[in-house]
């Protein structure tokens, strides 16, 4: 089937957009960060609210005076232009990966800047939900401005990597090679994609979370950056959750990569260094499950885990990809 190049300069052009809003959310999220309130003073500023409009007020309404609303401070202002820009992304960077597939005529995730692309957008899809959620759920370990700082955190090895797909691991709109033109790859890579973006999330969370951590156990260490963050709490729930969930997704794309791999290649598990590092990354986060779920190693230690496992993950993408070579050696370059 031939390309249409037409769409795919458009893709490209979308790609490169949603990099430059991505980088300017980015820009937004750190802004809060740096000029948001602490999450101390933030909650006292709130009990303060809270108590002065508890009881009923005895003063009579004045006739004819006007309310004036507050004004958002610039930090809120600014948290709310990222979110606003994240969505904005995620929309332009969604196009592109839907032009690249209009183009080929096959689903956009045949090479390693396709791949990369799609655990991107699966990344900060996953950050949004987590985000929408939280600020629904109005907990208290954690105040608006805290969860949206969180955006910068993950926005950067989202950028990181979209910058190093789009020129280090570019491709041109292409057709599948042989070896992929399967229904498998829907199946197979879709779930790889999936479980890999979320995995990304909770792997900024728990890194998060041991910096929060060390501001916890000594506040004169790390004191305006630390009190920023939600509590340990709420980020160790964020990076547990975030992998109880998707783990049965990681699960199900290494069996199924299995199933392709005895119909292509006539053996369900052959040691090849895709899947043997497939499966150490899954061992090493069912450890991690386990370790969060057993007492004596709860916290910095189980966080230890999944930040491991999400080495693994990286150095599964991109080392086995690109510099071993095996039979998953489809990187495109």
């Amino acid at each position: 089937m031939s390309v249409n190049q037409t769409l795919s300069t458009y893709s490209d052009m979308a790609y490169a957009t949603s990099v430059v809003i991505y980088i300017a959310a980015m820009l937004l999220y750190f802004g809060e960060f740096a000029y948001g309130r602490t999450g101390t003073a933030a909650r006292k500023r709130e009990s303060v609210l809270v108590s002065a409009g508890g009881g009923e007020s005895t003063e009579q309404p004045v006739v004819g005076r006007i309310e004036t609303p507050q004004k958002r401070p610039l930090s809120e202002r600014l948290g709310g232009m990222a979110v606003a820009m994240t969505v904005l992304g995620v929309l332009v960077h969604g196009a592109s990966l839907l032009l690249r597939g209009f183009a080929t005529g096959r689903v956009p995730w045949g090479n390693m800047y396709e791949f990369g692309s799609a655990i991107c957008l699966a990344a900060v899809i996953a950050w949004l939900v987590v985000l929408f959620r939280q600020l629904r759920a109005g907990r208290r370990d954690a105040t608006p401005t805290q969860l949206r700082g969180l955006g910068g955190f993950l926005m950067l090895p989202v950028v990181l990597l979209l910058f190093l797909s789009g020129t280090v691991l570019y491709a041109q709109a292409g057709p599948l090679i042989p070896a992929l033109q399967s229904y498998w790859i829907v199946i197979h890579v879709s779930a790889a994609i999936v479980a890999s973006g979320v995995l990304l999330f909770a792997g900024v969370a728990s890194v998060l979370y041991l910096l929060r951590a060390r501001y916890e156990n000594n506040p004169l260490k790390m004191a305006k950056f630390g009190s920023r963050l939600p509590t340990s709490q709420a980020l160790d729930r964020m990076a547990y959750r975030a992998t109880v969930i998707i783990f049965p997704v990681w699960t199900f794309a290494i069996i199924a990569g299995a199933i392709w791999a005895e119909a292509a290649w006539g053996r369900f598990w052959g040691w090849d260094p895709k899947e043997t590092c497939s499966f150490v990354a899954w061992v090493v986060y069912a450890a991690y499950l386990h370790a969060r779920a057993t007492a004596g190693w709860r916290g910095v230690r189980a966080a230890w885990i999944n930040i491991f496992g999400l080495a693994v993950m990286i150095f599964n993408l991109f080392f086995i990809n690109i510099v071993v070579a095996g039979l998953h050696s489809y990187a495109g370059l």
